[in-house]
């Protein structure tokens, strides 16, 4: 419990109706997708930078723990408490601040929704690549913590490759710059990039700079069936060798796709296919056109049953459906899912697909997989029943081999949800003791006292 003297200095700084003590505050943001985590002692929603730094100077003389809250959209518990203290709410930093036309840039708050961003500058003929899949739930400050990626980072690359510059506040108390508006910029520690994906264990980020490029003119979508998701994966690697580079490549496997069908109550693919692939190509109408060629090629090649190409925006957003609603029917199959954003060089996209059969069998469990099949990046979910204790065991095991099984294939155990919480006690499955000894060495440089995001990352 905070002193009451605390809770005074907080109502007294911020006023009373920006700290919140109920119930039902503490509940909701003490939680985020991944539905786990603890409820803060207090939530904040400061409105301006000096107010944060007040806030983080506060803490780090009571020696408070201090957690920041975007959209909470995150699925590792990156953005909730575990130990109590002040939740940090950004939600009223919400501004997009500038669209800069001449030098292709944007300077926006954190709290500005993904989607926003996009619509906002493609108004303008821009275009900001970055999509992660709840684009129109997440904010920009918590792609940058996350390093984002999505569908377009197989052409486009992740959030990183979009930030030039950061305004923050240290756990300390202090307001600081990193980067600038230049496209070059080799001045000293690229603190910028360090603090991208840093989970919000190292600074509060009050305004990002972010670039922009020119809107593409023209593209295609294109729907691949397999009868397999070997065909499929194989079909991955096919684009690949001919050095097609589609602006997005997703993969879903039969169960996401029957999934989605009962979800709906229809079915959006043939019956017996066993593997979609959801293709894109953007650029000049006449690039696009040969890039389609190409792809439907490859598919056909590596045993695509049909191929089918979108004419109109609505033919592409009914193909884009199956995409966009995995996430809530695969909620409706099992009470609760680990979904875990693993990911591997892209030529080992097949071995990573034969790895999930083997754990399906191995741990009599259902685990349907999709994902950014371009990248390697492919989002595994565990299926299971919280209240069946030798399925949760399983659970456990099973992602524990996931994990030992993709960095055994050169790959990673998360490519954008992050570490948080949830995947701590996995960190060194993949990370040396040196690594993880230099990165908690980092952490202490910025936050001497320990109070920011206290209890993610490093497993304790």
């Amino acid at each position: 419990m905070l002193p009451q003297s605390f809770i005074a200095d907080l109502e007294q700084t911020f006023g009373a109706s920006f700290v919140r003590r109920d119930a039902a505050s503490l509940e909701r943001y003490g939680a985020d997708a991944l539905k786990r985590g603890h409820p803060p002692d207090v939530v904040v929603i400061p409105g301006s930078a000096t107010e944060v730094a007040a806030l983080a100077e506060l803490c780090a003389l009571h020696g408070v723990p201090l957690v920041v809250r975007g959209g909470g959209t995150g699925y590792t518990g990156g953005a909730v408490p575990i130990r109590g203290g002040v939740l940090l709410s950004m939600e009223r930093f919400n501004r997009i601040l500038e669209i800069d036309e001449e030098n292709l840039l944007a300077v926006v708050e954190p709290n500005v929704v993904t989607g926003d961003l996009q619509a906002a500058v493609e108004r303008v003929g821009l275009f900001y690549p970055p999509d992660p899949a709840s684009l129109d739930q997440s904010v920009i400050g918590g792609n940058i913590a996350e390093c984002a990626g999505g569908p377009r980072a197989f052409k486009y690359g992740t959030t990183r490759r979009y930030l030039l510059g950061l305004e923050v506040v240290l756990p300390t108390g202090e307001i600081i710059r990193t980067g600038s508006k230049a496209v070059k910029n080799v001045v000293g520690y690229d603190l910028t990039q360090l603090l991208c994906g840093s989970e919000g264990t190292l600074a509060i980020i009050v305004q990002a700079v972010v670039r922009l490029i020119p809107k593409p003119a023209a593209r295609q979508t294109l729907g691949a069936t397999f009868t397999d998701i070997r065909a499929a994966a194989e079909a991955v690697s096919e684009l690949l060798r001919e050095r097609v580079i589609p602006a997005t490549l997703e993969i879903v496997d039969a169960d996401c796709l029957a999934a989605v069908a009962r979800h709906l109550g229809k079915p959006l693919a043939p019956p017996g296919t066993g593997a979609l692939l959801l293709l894109e190509v953007d650029g000049h109408a006449a690039a696009v056109a040969e890039e389609a060629r190409r792809v439907e090629a490859a598919c056909r090649a590596a045993g695509a049953a049909e191929v089918l190409r979108a004419a109109s925006e609505a033919e592409r957003d009914e193909l884009w459906r199956v995409r966009r609603e995995l996430s809530a029917s695969l909620k409706a199959l099992a009470p609760m899912k680990f979904n875990h954003d693993v990911v591997v060089p892209r030529g080992r996209v097949p071995q990573l697909f034969e790895l999930v059969g083997r754990l399906r069998e191995e741990f009599r469990l259902r685990i349907p997989a999709f994902g950014h099949a371009g990248d390697g990046n492919i989002h595994v979910n565990i299926l299971l029943d919280p209240g069946n204790g030798d399925e949760v065991a399983r659970a456990h095991q099973a992602e524990r081999a996931l994990f030992e099984g993709v960095v055994a294939l050169e790959g990673s155990i998360s490519g954008e949800h992050g570490i948080g919480f949830s995947k701590a006690p996995y960190l060194a499955i993949e990370l040396a003791p040196d690594v993880i000894a230099l990165m908690k060495r980092v952490k202490q440089a910025f936050d001497p006292n320990g109070i920011l995001n206290p209890g993610k990352i490093f497993p304790e």
